[in-house]
């Protein structure tokens, strides 16, 4: 809420020479971000109380009146260091104790052992008020600081640490000071500011300001935010009829003042006021480095603010009685850091921007698609609208008409594999992907290795990751993972899945139809969810079965679920089987039931009848020598007339080849070549690939148009064509020719949903704030051309993808941009 964002600039003496530099620069500055709408307020620079540099940019409010030098912001936390300075002269007069207990002054107050020093050093361990009256108040509710103090005594919050044993800002410490100081003085808080430090030092445009006021001075300012080029209020909130924390309004010029006086004894004694720039301290004797509304650091003392629109800060610097006041109402503070650095003489990089116009924007909703255009402030989405126009000097692409989007999140991806050798991610940006997930099927490298890779080659794509079961099986069991895991190698596994979840892994996943994971039993399989689940991890699963026993492994997804209460999605759901094609309308509805049930079951799904995998998967039971079961598998699980081997490394002459035309060159049946193929791989060591068709129209279609599917490519780079063309075959294929969704809903289930259903927050949706990951691409062309030929054909119609603001794939090109970065999971 009321957020204090400090940093002590400890800008060094300058010479006359070096200040008009300096300006120079400064205005120069100032003047880039307000035509970018990246500033909009006053800044003043001053030195032993001559102004060097002050200047205002932009409006004081949403009718565009401009601001002046007299204009008043709200301080939003610099207004503390008035209070405390009323506190002092309260204390001087013998009338406030500051080792008093509370209790003494406001008597309903109910935590004993608290002092008013330590409401005023930040080290009472009060809870925040907003977080208490936000739960309690109504929408007929304005908050004060009576209204405050009694849900204080009524509820009794607990302390978040015991007095005097940390330093944590707390705003309920000066919203309770308030309320001493109107005690103690018999008059509000805004009487005795005005009588007491307003008029005194000729303050003309400084005074408490709240809701419960009827009316507000003329040089009022209220905040506010861009929104589609038009300045929208972004001001006062129902909790603002408090004071003491903030809600103090000034102007640059008046805080000149405010600061000179603190030089002299205008207000009250040197030795008074120098309690307010000394360290408190905690009980151990630790300095906190926090005075009396003010951070301390040597020669330099400052406090900053912030609060709905406003950014403000106050820097003073003792030894050479330097002055930096900022103040901003336009929901942007950034230009203070810019500030920092041009005085500092450190290295900066101002904002970089770019507007894309000509659009029809899909923002990733579900809404319909609208004409808009959008700007990109560096890796962010600033705005989006019909009436956004271009800065002066800006980048702008025009879109010609074709529709933008958010950059497609592909849930379960495998290009990860490659990325350090291929970092352009050619397979995905050429689709119009800009996120993959990696770490499926439960094979996965850890957050620091995946880390070091990002540090040692960027990538042109974001990637988050599972940790994979497998992997873990693998490494815990010391490769024996044809039985079921004991005691001690479970704990083992779950301590290390909890490891990689706090450092950013998306959850838990799991093959279960590969053997590193096949006898691993169910109840086993859900000690590990209920590990992810109690760091608020997710499960993804390549079920057990997609075949012979699809409707069992989708009960165990189900229990999975519910045992472990963990949000649960299936991996590539497919019905690989022959004879149970037809059957997605009763595995739909039976998902439908388990989520009645409370169950968050999902899935993901690719656009193909073919899968690709290791031929080992098409023998359900396990046993790869039964001349039985690969009569099954060809006849049942595959059609072997059109299944191709796509890998296999002791005899590469087969690859491209079906497994019927690699049988009649041996004179062999189907089935026969397919457990040669297993028995030589199995002899060298070494792995095989197939692609395998396998699966029907009518249930790819039902699958995908499922309300909680979301679209996936299980791709790398080539071997199935999925890799490089699954995303723009949906666009292509199943909405502009075969028409079984929306262009709107496929974007969704390409974007929000994925992202909602992954746990990835800020991507996913056009909208401000969001990170920049966009598709440019043409509804009217878009279409995947790989094939299993020729797997790496690029798509049709993508004709520009931006990740994090930078532009990394350019009419049929990538550009050698890497923006991409290592999504963590956010930690609640």
């Amino acid at each position: 809420m009321r957020k204090w964002l400090l940093f002590l600039m400890a800008v060094p003496l300058f010479t006359q020479a070096q200040w008009k530099n300096k300006v120079k620069t400064v205005d120069s500055v100032l003047q880039y971000l307000y035509e970018r709408q990246q500033f909009n307020g006053s800044v003043l620079l001053a030195e032993k109380g001559k102004i060097i540099y002050q200047k205002s940019f932009g409006i004081a409010d949403t009718t565009g009146k401009p601001l002046t030098p007299t204009a008043a912001f709200n301080l939003a936390s610099v207004s503390k260091q008035f209070f405390t300075m009323m506190a002092m002269m309260l204390h001087e007069e013998g009338k406030l104790d500051y080792d008093q207990r509370v209790q003494q002054y406001l008597p309903s107050f109910p935590y004993p052992n608290i002092t008013v020093r330590q409401l005023m050093n930040h080290t009472s361990g009060l809870p925040e008020y907003f977080e208490i009256a936000t739960r309690y108040m109504t929408l007929l509710d304005t908050l004060d600081n009576d209204l405050a103090l009694s849900y204080l005594a009524k509820y009794k919050p607990a302390l978040v640490f015991q007095p005097g044993e940390k330093w944590s800002y707390c705003n309920t410490n000066y919203t309770t000071l308030a309320s001493i100081i109107a005690t103690l003085s018999g008059k509000p808080c805004e009487v005795f500011f005005k009588e007491r430090i307003t008029q005194p030092l000729g303050m003309k445009n400084t005074y408490i300001y709240n809701l419960k006021m009827k009316s507000w001075p003329a040089s009022r300012v209220f905040g506010f935010r861009y929104k589609n080029n038009r300045p929208v209020l972004n001001d006062l909130l129902p909790l603002d009829g408090i004071v003491g924390d903030g809600n103090v309004y000034s102007s640059a010029e008046d805080l000149l003042k405010w600061d000179q006086s603190l030089y002299t004894e205008k207000l009250v004694k040197r030795a008074t006021l120098q309690e307010a720039f000394t360290s408190g301290k905690l009980n151990s004797g630790e300095s906190t480095n926090y005075g009396f509304g003010w951070a301390i650091a040597g020669d330099t003392i400052a406090h900053s603010g912030g609060w709905v629109a406003f950014a403000t800060y106050i820097e003073r610097i003792t030894n050479s009685r330097q002055t930096l006041i900022f103040l901003s109402n336009a929901s942007n503070g950034s230009a203070r850091r810019y500030l920092h650095q041009v005085l500092k003489g450190e290295p900066y990089s101002l904002p970089q921007t770019e507007l894309i116009t000509n659009v029809s924007l899909i923002d990733g909703t579900g809404a319909l698609a609208r004409p808009a255009n959008l700007r990109i402030v560096n890796n962010r989405i600033d705005d989006l609208g019909d009436n956004l126009r271009p800065f002066p000097n800006e980048v702008v692409t025009n879109g010609g008409g074709q529709t933008l989007a958010p950059g497609f999140i592909d849930s379960h991806s495998h290009l990860g594999e490659s990325l350090l050798e291929k970092p352009q991610a050619l397979a995905a940006v050429s689709q119009g992907i800009t996120t993959i997930i990696s770490g499926q099927d439960g094979g996965s490298d850890p957050i620091d290795t995946l880390a070091d890779h990002y540090r040692k080659q960027p990538a042109a794509i974001n990637m988050a990751t599972y940790t994979g079961f497998g992997s873990l099986r693998e490494q815990y069991m010391h490769g024996e993972t044809n039985r079921a895991a004991n005691w001690a190698e479970l704990a083992n596994m779950k301590a290390a899945l909890r490891k990689d979840i706090q450092k950013g892994s998306l959850g838990l996943s799991t093959g279960l139809e590969y053997e590193a994971e096949f006898y691993a039993p169910t109840n086993e399989v859900i000690e590990m969810a209920k590990a992810a689940s109690g760091m608020g991890g997710r499960y993804i699963s390549h079920i057990r079965s997609e075949d012979l026993r699809i409707e069992d492994a989708i009960e165990e997804i189900i229990q999975i679920g519910r045992e472990a209460k963990i949000p649960v999605q299936i991996s590539h759901f497919k019905i690989a089987m022959w004879s149970k094609w037809g059957q997605s309308n009763e595995i739909l509805a039976r998902l439908e039931q388990a989520r009645t049930e409370g169950i968050n079951i999902t899935a993901d799904c690719y656009p193909y009848t073919m899968w690709s995998s290791t031929p080992r998967v098409l023998f359900p039971k396990k046993d790869f020598t039964n001349p039985l079961a690969a009569q099954f598998a060809v006849t049942q699980l595959i059609d072997p007339t059109k299944s191709v081997i796509t890998h296999f490394k002791p005899d590469p002459a087969i690859e491209g080849k079906t497994l019927s035309a690699i049988g009649a060159m041996k004179n062999e049946s189907p089935a026969d070549a397919l457990l040669r193929i297993i028995r030589v791989a199995e002899e060298n060591k070494t792995g095989a690939s197939i692609v395998g068709v396998s699966m029907g129209e009518y249930d790819i279609k039902n699958f995908l148009r499922w309300n909680y599917t979301n679209i996936c490519s299980d791709g790398g780079d080539g071997g199935h064509p999925r890799g490089y063309g699954a995303f723009t075959r949906v666009l292509g294929k199943y909405v502009r020719e075969d028409k079984i969704m929306p262009l709107e809903t496929a974007i969704y289930k390409m974007t929000a949903l994925t992202a909602e259903q992954t746990g990835i927050d800020n991507r996913g949706i056009l909208q401000p704030g969001y990170f920049a990951d966009l598709v440019l691409f043409d509804p009217a062309t878009v279409k995947d051309n790989a094939t299993i030929s020729d797997s790496r054909a690029l798509s049709t119609g993508i004709s520009k993808v931006w990740v994090n603001g930078k532009l990394v794939f350019d009419d049929g090109k990538t550009t050698g941009q890497y923006p991409g970065v290592l999504i963590r999971k956010m930690q609640d």
